[in-house]
Order: structure tokens, then C-alpha cells, then sequence
């Protein structure tokens, strides 16, 4: 479905008001001693959190697209999908890097995108606690927050031995995707760990050049996807496809670097 130039603006009015509420109800939560959070990991897999807050968020921004946008599907990490007739899905993630949450670092996100049957095409990453908001897709791609609002571009000229790559976990995924990951860490200048959804925001304002994941689900790269394309920059898997399915995930800020990479990943992943 494509979206003409007045359901664009209801599109990311809409988005707007998901993100505040969702704001109300993480802050409510953030640094609180005593914060409960289940583990909903499969038995001997990383410990997987949520809590009250991830739950809030998500029910609060489904009862706004409830009144907002009624024909229209979702799909969020809480409470499953929510079919719709519109062919428009809103992807939704209320808190990406609940670990980190409940730690109290600030890297950790709102998640929501709009997606139809090609993939997202509206993303929005907002960290309540820093007060920014990124917002990419229909011409729009800026980043509002304590220094006002600006626009977002990726980097456009780094040298593969000079770029920045950031990913959440050391461990990333299997041996196998750690190995290639480790081949594109080893080969750049610097590596960070533990950003959660915020290292892609960081690359679409420009301030880095790579993010590698692997594991993902569709909610935690809907967003992202959408942001970072609108920025100037590339996401696909690590075959060079479509990535809004999850799993392997690799975003460049440009197709040169994007290009290095992928490379030195798939070398390493076809043996």
C-alpha cells in the first residue's frame, strides 16, 4: 500500500503521539529500586527481561491506534499481532534494551515503525530519559531533542580502516556469526558494545559508520530500517537482502562501507 500525502502527515502525527505516551510510562518506571523483571528466555538462553514498563508502553500505544488508526494491523513484542485491513502494520518494540533499562543506562529505546507489504516505511527510535527523538521516512529525517531539532545524514567518506562499529552484545550470536563479526571488529579502527537500539540512531545522526547484529526480530529493525534509509544509509542481512525479517542484520552509513563489510562477513560465513 502506498500512502498519499495526507496519510503520510496522519502517519507520523500518529507516531508522534504512540512515542509520547510511551515517554509517560517508561519514565515512570526508569531507575526505580525494586523494578520487577521477569524472564521470558528459553531455558539455558540469555536472560531475556521484561516488566511492567515494557508492558505499559506497548498497551498504551495500542489504545491510541485503537481510536488513531483502527483499520491498521500491529505487531508488537508484549502482545503479538493485531491483524488490520488497511495493509499498513505498526511495528512496535516499547522498550528495546530492557536490559539495559533496568541497569538505568540510557541506551535503550522506543521502537516504532510503519510497515507495509515491502517493509517498513516510517521509523521512529525515541529515548525518553535523554529527551531525543529520531524520526525517518516520507522526506522527513531529523532528530529532536536538548539541542533543538536537526536533520539526520549518515557519514558519506570513511575509510573501512578508520570506521566506528557499534553492536549490543560481545557474544553477538552462534560461534559462527561471532567469528564474522569479530573479522569486521579486528579489521576497523573502533568497536562498541551495548547500544541497544540507540547505535542505530547514532549511525543516521552521522556519528558512526557501522552496526552489526544477529538474532533480531522484526521489532527490533522496523525502525531502524526505516530511520537509518531515510538518513542516507544501508540496511539489509548478511546476504545483502531484505533485513526487516530480523536475524542477521548488518546498517552502513553508505554503500562503499556497507560493501567492505558485508564482504568480510559473508567470507567468513560461507567458509
Amino acid at each position: 500500500m502506498q500512502a498519499d500525502a495526507a496519510m503520510q502527515s496522519d502517519l507520523i502525527r500518529v507516531a508522534h503521539l504512540l512515542a509520547d505516551a510511551a515517554r509517560v510510562e517508561t519514565l515512570r518506571l526508569f531507575r526505580v529500586q525494586g523494578l520487577v523483571a521477569d524472564d521470558k528466555s528459553a531455558p539455558d538462553a540469555i536472560f531475556d527481561p521484561v516488566t511492567e514498563a515494557d508492558r505499559a508502553a506497548e498497551k498504551a500505544m495500542r489504545a491510541i491506534l485503537a481510536v488513531e488508526r483502527p483499520d491498521d494491523g500491529i505487531l508488537g513484542e508484549e502482545f503479538g499481532t493485531t491483524a488490520g485491513t488497511s495493509g499498513l502494520t505498526w511495528v512496535l518494540d516499547p522498550i528495546d534494551g530492557t536490559r539495559g533499562y533496568i541497569s538505568g543506562t540510557p541506551t535503550w529505546g522506543v521502537l516504532i515503525a510503519v510497515s507495509n507489504a515491502t517493509g517498513p516505511i516510517l521509523g521512529v527510535i525515541d529515548q525518553p530519559y535523554i529527551g531525543e527523538r529520531f524520526v525517518g521516512g516520507f522526506g522527513v529525517a531529523e532528530v529532536t531533542g536538548p539541542l533543538g531539532t536537526s536533520p539526520l545524514a549518515t557519514r558519506k567518506r570513511t575509510s573501512f580502516d578508520a570506521a566506528t562499529l557499534l553492536t549490543t552484545f560481545p557474544e553477538v550470536g552462534t560461534n559462527l556469526e561471532r567469528r564474522a563479526f569479530e573479522a569486521v571488529s579486528k579489521a576497523v579502527k573502533l568497536t562498541r558494545y551495548g547500544m541497544d537500539c540507540y547505535g542505530y540512531a547514532l549511525l543516521a545522526a552521522g556519528q558512526v559508520d557501522l552496526v552489526i547484529e544477529a538474532g533480531l526480530q522484526p521489532y527490533d529493525i522496523h525502525a531502524p530500517i526505516a530511520l537509518i534509509k531515510a538518513a542516507g544509509g544501508v540496511v539489509s542481512n548478511w546476504q545483502g537482502g531484505a533485513a526487516h525479517h530480523g536475524g542477521r542484520v548488518i546498517a552502513a552509513a553508505n554503500p562503499d562501507i556497507h560493501a567492505v563489510a558485508l564482504a568480510v562477513l559473508q567470507d567468513v560465513i560461507d567458509g
